[in-house]
């Protein structure tokens, strides 16, 4: 049976498909939408079979795709119930730990605005009164910089641990930084001082900024550009989900009386714990489909294989400096990186500050945690939504962006210019209206993601992607000025209405974009060569180098 270096450099292959590959003129190709009888089923089926030799030799793949390797440069017959089935388990191994780590990530962010209901302001003199004006007001910087820090700590991880996971087995170098996160997490049970927290969470940055550039990748490299819409969404909507778990979990931990910690400490004891535990899963994460364990040769055959008419490839572990350079001066980067910013400009101003917010309008603490109930609903439902659409329908996804970012603005304004008297109802639903952010932010990593073909392309992409989402979170708290409270935040308000009409702009222009690319290609290559296609897919070449990529709209 073969095996595969973790290193996806030499890869052994049977000397039997090297021999079927060099006769590939000799193989029937078709596409995997292609009816077929039963029994050129079966004649496929022993085909792919026939590849799969006891008898090894080695494959040096060079800076190619490690695919190459297992399919060639011709396009091969597989059968489609194989590759079915192939999917259904990639599906049920990846997609439940990618969403439970993701969700991690979410929770142990977001239980900082939990915290500070729980007396941790206090505990590390977070907030500061100011008695010097009149009536006196409370200072907030620190808290400020408490959650804003984080992302510093993020943006400093972002591109070496995204070239990391490029160059490394994948599953060693993810457990291991996962694990080191528990530690991280674990310890913020024991800070004494804001100082400290700064320290903590800078660190807890770091380490987390491993997990979404990680999981983008992984995706893009198991699925089809059409697939990955929804499955994006699938470890995306944690975010809904962990809300609405996190704020049950933090209601209980609200009814904590005595004990030797205080409660906001018994948080983060359980998000470190819960993290240890999916550090532990992710050291049995295979590298790509050329070497998933759980699915047997013939499955990984049909799962690298189907991947070929997508021409995104799998994974390269030769870091290419020419891809980043193509990055830098590409016009979708720097759009995709643009909508990361203004969109999760909402997201650093409400997971610091939400429930606190929220206590604004007369709700006591354990409603006000409550209240991230109908944010995370929201925010899962949009995710999913966004995904199984943008996976239905075909060029829709860019305006259904920009769709999702009207409802939004419109949230804000409900907050900003309703009334915010005791137990007011509509800044609640508002509130809750914003969580539709969740379906836009999906599409902007489902959009990025599957327009970028060559694997340090694909890894600057998903790490540029996250270094704006940073730069949101870091602005985000800077808009909160407690002084303006009577006012209703405006500073929060009026910046986010107009962030979200930049990032509406910013998808429609990146529509026609990429259209008028598709356009441009399609003239170039005119009447195309099936084989020359087939030749591309796994070179590990960039979206513009290969006149064969199609950019999905």
């Amino acid at each position: 049976m073969d095996t595969y270096s973790s290193q996806g450099t030499r890869i052994p292959l049977s000397e039997a498909l090297i021999k079927r590959l060099g006769q590939g003129t000799n193989m029937t190709t078709t596409s995997s939408d292609d009816k077929m009888t039963q029994t050129s089923s079966e004649k496929m089926t022993k085909t792919v079979s026939d590849k799969i030799e006891v008898t090894t030799t080695e494959v040096d793949v060079g800076d190619k795709d490690e695919a190459i390797a297992m399919v060639g440069e011709q396009k091969h017959v597989y059968d489609p119930a194989v590759a079915a089935r192939a999917v259904r388990k990639i599906d049920w191994y990846l997609l439940p730990a990618m969403l439970f780590g993701m969700g991690l990530t979410w929770y142990d962010k977001a239980i900082l605005g939990a915290a500070v209901l729980f007396d941790m302001t206090t505990d590390l003199s977070l907030l500061i009164p100011d008695r010097s004006t009149v009536p006196p007001t409370v200072d907030s910087s620190r808290l400020s910089w408490a959650t804003s820090i984080f992302y510093f700590g993020f943006l400093a991880g972002l591109y070496p641990m995204s070239f990391a996971l490029q160059r490394f087995p994948l599953g060693r170098i993810l457990g291991v930084v996962v694990v080191v996160w528990a530690g991280v997490c674990l310890s913020t049970a024991g800070v004494t001082s804001y100082q400290g927290l700064y320290v903590n969470r800078f660190f807890l940055g770091f380490v987390e900024s491993i997990i979404p550039s990680g999981f983008m990748c992984i995706v893009s490299s198991y699925y089809t550009q059409r697939e990955q819409a929804l499955r994006q969404s699938w470890w995306l909507c944690s975010s809904g989900i962990f809300a609405i778990a996190g704020s049950g979990l933090n209601w209980g931990f609200a009814q904590v009386q005595g004990g030797g910690l205080h409660r906001w400490q018994y948080i983060y004891l359980l998000a470190g714990s819960l993290t240890f535990l999916f550090g532990i899963l992710c050291f049995a994460l295979p590298n790509s489909p050329c070497s998933a364990w759980f699915l047997t040769p013939e499955e990984r055959f049909a799962a690298v294989e189907r991947l070929r008419d997508g021409q995104t490839g799998i994974r390269c572990t030769k870091f290419k400096m020419a891809h980043v350079k193509e990055s830098m001066l590409d016009v979708k980067v720097w759009l995709i990186f643009v909508m990361m910013i203004t969109l999760y400009m909402i997201n650093g101003a409400t997971s610091g500050f939400g429930p606190l917010i929220v206590s604004t309008f007369g709700w006591n603490t354990l409603e006000s945690i409550l209240f991230q109930l109908p944010l995370g609903a929201a925010s899962f439902l949009s995710t999913l939504t966004a995904g199984y659409l943008g996976t239905r329908f075909q060029g829709i996804r860019c305006l259904m962006l920009a769709a999702f970012c009207l409802p939004v603005i419109c949230g804000c304004l409900i907050i900003w210019k309703s009334e915010w008297s005791y137990h007011a109802p509509a800044p609640v639903v508002g509130y809750a209206i914003t969580g539709l952010t969740g379906g836009a932010a999906t599409l902007i990593v489902v959009v990025g993601m599957s327009n970028v073909a060559g694997h340090t392309k694909k890894s600057f992409m998903s790490a540029t992607i996250y270094f704006g989402y940073c730069i949101g979170n870091i602005i985000g708290p800077q808009l909160i000025r407690s002084q303006t409270k009577a006012q209703h935040y405006p500073e929060v308000w009026l910046s986010l209405v107009i962030s979200f009409t930049i990032c509406a702009s910013c998808s429609i222009t990146l529509y026609f974009v990429l259209r008028r690319a598709n356009a441009r290609k399609a003239a170039s290559v005119g009447d195309h060569d099936e084989a020359e296609r087939a030749k591309m897919a796994f070179q590990d070449l960039t979206d513009i180098e290969n006149p064969y990529f199609r950019y999905s709209l």
